[in-house]
């Protein structure tokens, strides 16, 4: 038995809306041995996620889009984010279906081929979200506009921009969530073999 251990002692539904928030009391056991004194943490839960870099390898194009985050509304200048595709996993979905899905719905692109980067927590110290990060190649020379679901209330503005564009914007902060960040980094380090292995097949 592995000396990591932890116990929940009770678990309370505190709120269930859009997302939902649990109550927990619990312990872990201590790197120095014994066990932790009974903790309360909230959970913050939702459904695993997928995120996609949608690539242009023939023009070297990466899509963004930008939205309204209510997650940033606290530094006002900062409520619009540029990001990258991403939708939640629904019932009966794989992550590859949502990854073709989203790539429809937010940015109007069709996805020729896609290819996984990455699973990983997007922030455990307090939300279950685990996140699929895929990259998928597309056409870009017909993408951008406004997207998203009238019914989920998305007002999603999609550009192109060149490679060396995205990675400068990163650099010079106008990129500041985690995702499209790990995924342009991504792209930095392993851009010239992808580009090698899709342009090969053209």
């Amino acid at each position: 038995m592995s000396d990591k251990q932890f116990q929940i002692l009770d678990t309370q539904v505190v709120y269930e809306g859009f997302f939902r928030l649990e109550n927990y009391t619990l312990k872990h056991t201590l790197f120095e041995g014994g066990w932790s004194q009974p903790l309360k943490r909230e959970l913050f839960r939702r459904g695993n996620c997928v995120a996609v870099l949608l690539y242009d390898p023939d023009r070297d194009e990466v899509v963004l889009i930008e939205q309204f985050r209510v997650g940033a509304v606290l530094q006002p200048q900062r409520a619009w984010q540029l990001e990258i595709v991403a939708g939640a996993i629904e019932d009966g979905e794989s992550a590859e279906d949502v990854a073709y899905r989203e790539a429809r719905e937010e940015a109007g692109c069709e996805i020729q081929e896609l290819i996984e980067i990455k699973q990983f927590f997007t922030t455990p110290g307090g939300s279950s979200e685990w996140l699929t990060l895929f990259c998928g190649r597309i056409d870009s020379s017909q993408v951008g506009g406004i997207h998203g679901l009238d019914e989920e209330d998305e007002d999603i503005r999609v550009m192109v921009v060149k490679f060396d564009q995205a990675f400068q914007m990163l650099e010079d902060h106008q990129i500041e969530s985690g995702i499209p960040i790990i995924a342009i980094q991504w792209l930095y380090i392993h851009r010239q073999q992808l580009r090698d292995r899709w342009l090969a097949k053209a």
